[in-house]
């Protein structure tokens, strides 16, 4: 009876078990089958139970103890297509045909993506643990081909198994790996996925692509791959990251504090190679594919994709980079590289990377002057790149740094310590070095104000001219702390040396607005400086701003034109904006040319400025009363020279002689009264017969023959008032005025003088000069208004206050 009812159970379990079984193999995908080997028989478990419990292992996918078999007919199909597309030999390769079909089924059944993705991991995982890496590349190669083909929404799944192999290989110690799973990973970068993924993470693959940036390989040519490779895996990297909002942001500090010091070691390891190739043309293929090259599109594409808020973390760590290995002072670097960002980038974007340098050269305030020069060589270089109106929206900001910059760099130089409170020791001052930081920051200076609009341009030259020291306003400026007196020189020096650079090119329509008040009368204040330098300097800036048409290199020389025609000047009517300045300014700016001439220490260089002045005036700024009044200045200047009240030493003299005649030479045949001419050119005929010494080509040149001694010259050799005033008067020149010599006016601008003492400064009084009265007039020194003065004036009308 026990038998019979064992015997019936038996069978019932055994249909249920067939039943089951049938069911599996009538779908179409049965489910996997694996006999295993069952440990050997135990005594006390029946038959009959065994077999039940062999059927159960089968349907339960469970694998017991022993060998594992496989019965192909019940393994499922997307796993039979897997293992299809593997040849017994692995030099074989992918089975294409195998692989068409797998492709086919993934399309077809796109619910079945995920676990493709997940069996080839499994497979990928044993053959990289066998060393098979023939089927390594081979399941790579399928999963490739597999993301190419597939776009569906179940891709995200099948990603998640792709990049867990990828990971696999980048983390195995073969070189060849580790490139096999970098250029999946670029060919899965360069798919665009229809579906958003909430939850991956490229964390990972930034570190070990940056790892590899930095292989140190013992082999050249497998580290040179190692590192190619990394490159392209951050590019990867970048490519599907930075356009993906539902990702971790690349341009976080901590991504790109790898990202970019990676790419940064790679271009300067190219450095040298770049230099020993002697042209593109004649590069092998193999150089064309240099790490250098590589990462430099990689740096392009990276700085072009970013955005207005990512800028600063993109060039932050580049910053870093070239402090922390010291590239700054070698500056071809550090040039390089910011021009590579500032052409990568949005041109609208550029100022936020010249905000950045700025900041940072303050930072290196007190580090030494190689550092800093190349912060401001690379400032430079990156003015001139950007486009126009990029220095962004506080200019004066830029301006002020770098003058702020430029006065520390002197009062380093003259303290001799980085240290305010004068402890020197702390770090050796180069002299040099300090004087070639200034004057990169100078250039630097020229170079921002060249992408600047006029309008913001005059603003800076008002903005350096508050700047300039002058000496009894500043009176912190002699303080021990600043080196004095040569501090205050040094700095104005400075100054007015990026005035220069700022005024160069610089063109206008309109000089009332070029030249304002503000500007100009503190500008010839200087004229009036002993320092030599500094009157030259405001004699260029002044060429700079009147010249519009650019004739001052015409100029460059004081000599005798007999034909002007051959300079091909160019001369425009003067405009009503031009006569009103003229009205407004002439008198300041010929009496400071005036007096210009009676300085001691005026050398050729000043002489020759004056002469450009001189001509600049009569050919932008000249109607026919300015003409009337220059050529009653040139007379001046050669009665100073004559009568020598200055007590002017003999080669002033004769160089104030040579500049009249070459500036009335100019003006006669500008003016083109044929009788003004034939006068000019008479005296300067008996001068070169006479007196040579008295003309510009035996004046201004090494080694001047000069007389020992210059008497008072008398007759044909000097210019005739009276005869010019009656050769232009019968043209329709206003004789009055050509009959009146010109006589220069003191103003309180000589306070600005050093010449001059305190008491001298105050005891000056104001007077200004009517252009339609006489000079030659006597002036009625002004009232004094005193307490008492107005006190009887309102007395007098005491209802003017309330009618009024």
């Amino acid at each position: 009876m026990c038998s019979s009812v064992s015997v019936c159970v038996f069978v019932r379990e055994f249909a249920s078990v067939c039943e089951r079984l049938a069911v599996c193999l009538s779908v179409c995908e049965p489910v996997c089958v694996c006999v295993p080997t069952m440990p050997l028989p135990v005594p006390d478990v029946p038959a009959s139970r065994r077999l039940t419990l062999d059927c159960r292992f089968l349907l339960d996918h469970r694998v017991g103890r022993g060998v594992c078999g496989c019965c192909g007919a019940l393994r499922p199909r997307y796993k039979r297509l897997v293992d299809n597309i593997f040849p017994e030999d692995p030099e074989d390769g992918l089975v294409k045909a195998n692989m068409e079909k797998l492709t086919f089924y993934a399309l077809s059944a796109p619910e079945k993506l995920d676990r493709i993705g997940a069996y080839l991991s499994e497979r990928l995982s044993r053959d990289v643990a066998r060393h098979r890496y023939g089927y390594v590349c081979i399941a790579m190669e399928a999963l490739d081909q597999l993301l190419m083909a597939c776009h569906c929404q179940s891709i995200n799944l099948f990603v998640e198994s792709f990049l867990k192999m990828v990971r696999k290989l980048l983390e195995a110690d073969k070189p060849n790996l580790q490139i096999l799973g970098t250029n999946s990973f670029v060919k899965f970068a360069n798919i665009e996925e229809d579906t958003a993924s909430y939850h991956r993470s490229y964390d990972f693959f930034v570190s070990r692509f940056s790892e590899m940036c930095h292989s140190s390989y013992e082999d050249p040519d497998i580290r040179t791959k190692i590192r190619m490779a990394g490159i392209n895996g951050l590019q990867g990297v970048v490519r599907k990251t930075v356009n993906d909002d539902l990702q971790s942001n690349i341009w976080d500090p901590q991504h790109m504090d790898k990202i970019v010091p990676s790419l940064l070691f790679n271009l300067q390891s190219g450095e040298g190679t770049e230099s020993r190739s002697p042209s593109p043309l004649q590069a092998s293929e193999k150089e064309k594919e240099s790490p250098a090259e590589l990462t430099e599109r990689c740096f392009r594409e990276l700085l072009g994709r970013a955005a207005y808020g990512n800028i600063k973390n993109a060039v932050t760590p580049v910053l870093m980079h070239l402090d922390n290995h010291s590239l700054w002072e070698g500056k071809t670097f550090a040039v390089r590289c910011f021009k590579i960002i500032m052409y990568s980038i949005q041109s609208q974007h550029s100022h936020l990377v010249i905000q950045q340098l700025l900041g940072h050269l303050d930072a290196n305030s007190k580090n030494s002057a190689t550092v800093r020069a190349g912060i401001v060589e690379v400032l430079l270089e990156a003015a001139a790149i950007a486009s126009s109106g990029s220095v962004g929206p506080t200019v004066l900001e830029v301006f002020n740094t770098l003058l702020r910059q430029l006065r520390l760099s002197v009062d380093y130089e003259l303290t001799g310590s980085y240290d305010a409170s004068g402890n020197i020791g702390i770090k050796i001052i180069k002299t040099h070095e300090e004087r070639q930081l200034q004057e990169a920051v100078i250039r630097t200076i020229g170079s921002f104000a060249n992408t600047l609009p006029t309008y913001q341009r005059s603003e800076v030259m008002l903005f350096i001219m508050g700047k300039i020291p002058v000496p009894g306003v500043h009176p912190a400026l002699t303080n021990a702390g600043s080196g004095g007196c040569e501090g205050t020189r040094m700095i104005q020096i400075m100054l007015l040396k990026s005035l220069v650079q700022v005024t160069t090119g610089f063109q206008t329509t309109n000089m009332l607005t070029a030249l304002p008040n503000s500007f100009l009368e503190p500008l010839l204040s200087f004229s009036l400086m002993e320092d030599p330098e500094v009157r030259l300097l405001v004699l260029t800036i002044l060429l700079s701003v009147i010249d519009r048409h650019d004739n001052t290199p015409k100029f460059s020389s004081i000599s005798i034109i007999s034909d002007i025609s051959v300079l091909k000047l160019k001369v425009d009517k003067c405009s009503r904006q031009d006569n009103l300045f003229m009205k407004k300014h002439a008198q300041q700016l010929y009496r400071h040319i005036y007096l210009a001439c009676k300085e001691q220490s005026s050398g050729p260089q000043h002489f020759e400025t004056l002469y450009t002045l001189l001509a600049l005036i009569s050919m932008e700024l000249a109607n026919e009363e300015v003409v009337v009044d220059l050529i009653r200045l040139a007379l001046a200047l050669q009665e100073l020279a004559q009568t020598n009240e200055e007590s002017l030493s003999v080669y002033n003299r004769c160089a104030v002689h040579a500049l009249s005649a070459a500036y009335l030479n100019l003006i006669c045949q500008l003016t083109t009264v044929p009788t003004f001419c034939q006068h000019i050119h008479e005296v300067i005929e008996m001068r070169q017969k006479e007196v040579p010494f008295l003309l510009p080509e035996d004046v201004f040149i090494e080694n001047p023959k000069l007389p020992a001694s210059l008497e008072k010259l008398e007759g044909d050799v000097l210019f005739q008032q009276s005869k010019i005033t009656e050769v232009l008067g019968g043209s329709g020149y206003n004789t009055d005025r050509l009959a009146t010599p010109y006589i220069p006016q003191f103003t309180d601008e000589d306070r600005l003088s050093k010449r001059k003492s305190i008491g001298e400064t105050i005891s000056l009084q104001v007077e200004v000069e009517s252009r339609n009265s006489p000079e030659k007039e006597e002036r009625t020194p002004a009232e004094e208004i005193t307490f008492e003065t107005l006190k009887n004036a309102i007395g007098k009308y005491p209802s003017a206050r309330y009618h009024s």
